[in-house]
């Protein structure tokens, strides 16, 4: 263990006495309070366990200590709790300048590119299909082209992350040796301390203020109460560097936990790499493969499609045409309805001329009549006249 604490004698300057008149205050009077429970102390053998050679140095350690030495108390532990200050840092750096984020991203990225290939072209009718047959392949190879570019370019920032977090891991595992060593040296530093401070506690106070007491003299008195305040400001110390252990007692699993993180980043990057990647190659090779087969399969679909097509044309187109030449072949010159409705028609014609001649030999006799009596009144209107 580095000990950079140096050891100084406590030197007291004689103090200067003054006469003057010193008013005494008036001691307000103790207020009694009820004695709070103590607090039952946990040895620090059973809360830190030390081997034997690390023992030996607490040992040799606590001979060094000077809890008069105001310096030393301030100064206890410190090179420790300094670099426990400097893993902190060098953790949230490492945290901080690694982006997983990154990574997370480049997955994504992949993803969406795998996803976003599609080896089914869209189909524009049945004709279309049969006039462009070798389109929609030409679109899938250039397509795969494309897609195997950007998967690519992904792949390498993929192997970039991979370095960068292998590198990671391995500073990660230095930095978790050194914050072990770094707490082993807070334990040492508290058991000695703990140690150190029991025995003043125990002997040294005591033999301070027996001392006071017997001599009567303030200048022992002074002495047993800064070395009291001593002992509480190293007490306080102590705890302190407990709270730093504490600390670096939970920075352990929290490296691990970062560079488990790192570690499944890793698995997954490789497992795209060595797996992912190269089995979407192979899905696309048998993808344009069977687009191949496809591309034919349609094609002859499409020839075979027309053909019946044009079959059943020509099947209905012929149906038709046998029929109108069968009826035609089997009608007459002339169609039993024509001459019916043309000897209707000509029956009415002479019936209606029958008619018109009936109502003119009616009118004609009556005409006749009229005639008649026309001539006759004429007759009668002459003879008149003779008389």
């Amino acid at each position: 263990m580095t000990d950079q604490i140096k050891v100084d004698e406590l030197k007291l300057e004689v103090p200067t006495l003054t006469i003057g008149d010193v008013a005494a205050a008036e001691a307000p009077a103790p207020v009694e309070e009820a004695p709070a429970e103590p607090v039952k102390e946990i040895a620090i053998e059973d809360r830190i366990e030390l081997t034997p050679e690390e023992q030996k140095v607490v040992d040799e350690f606590i001979q060094k200590i000077d809890l008069t030495n105001t310096n030393h108390i301030l100064q206890y532990g410190s090179d420790a709790q300094q670099k426990m200050a400097d893993f902190s840092d060098t953790a949230l750096e490492s945290v901080r300048t690694k982006d997983l984020g990154k990574v997370g991203d480049s997955l994504v990225d992949l993803v969406s590119e795998l996803k976003g290939f599609s080896a089914l072209e869209e189909k524009k009718g049945f004709f279309g299909l049969f006039k462009k047959v070798a389109d929609p392949l030409t679109q899938l190879k250039t397509k795969y082209a494309k897609a195997e570019s950007n998967v690519e370019k992904v792949v390498e920032v993929l192997e970039g992350h991979q370095v960068t977090l292998t590198r990671d891991i391995a500073v990660l595992d230095e930095l978790f040796k050194a914050n072990a060593t770094n707490f082993k040296q807070l334990s040492m530093y508290i058991v000695a301390g703990k140690k150190k401070l029991k025995e003043a506690y125990e002997v040294t106070l005591p033999e301070l203020k027996a001392k006071a007491e017997a001599s009567g003299a303030a200048e022992d008195a002074q002495v047993a109460n800064d070395y009291a305040q001593m002992l509480n400001r190293f007490e306080k110390k102590l705890y302190d560097l407990d709270l730093t252990r504490t600390v670096s007692l939970q920075m352990a699993p929290q490296i691990r936990l970062v560079q488990n993180n790192d570690t499944l980043m890793i698995e997954k990057i490789q497992t795209t790499l060595i797996n992912t990647i190269p089995l979407w190659k192979s899905q696309m090779v048998l993808a344009l493969g069977i687009a191949n087969s496809e591309a034919a399969v349609d094609a002859q679909r499409a020839v075979s499609e027309t053909t019946n097509e044009l079959l059943r044309e020509n099947a209905e187109a012929l149906k038709q045409s046998t029929i109108k030449v069968a009826q035609e072949s089997e009608r007459g010159i002339i169609d039993l309805e024509t001459l019916q409705e043309t000897n209707q028609k000509l029956i009415d014609t002479i019936d209606e001329v029958l008619r018109i001649q009936t109502d003119g030999r009616e009118k004609r006799r009556a005409a006749e009549v009229e005639l008649h009596k026309m001539e006759q009144e004429i007759k009668d209107k002459l003879l008149e006249v003779r008389n």
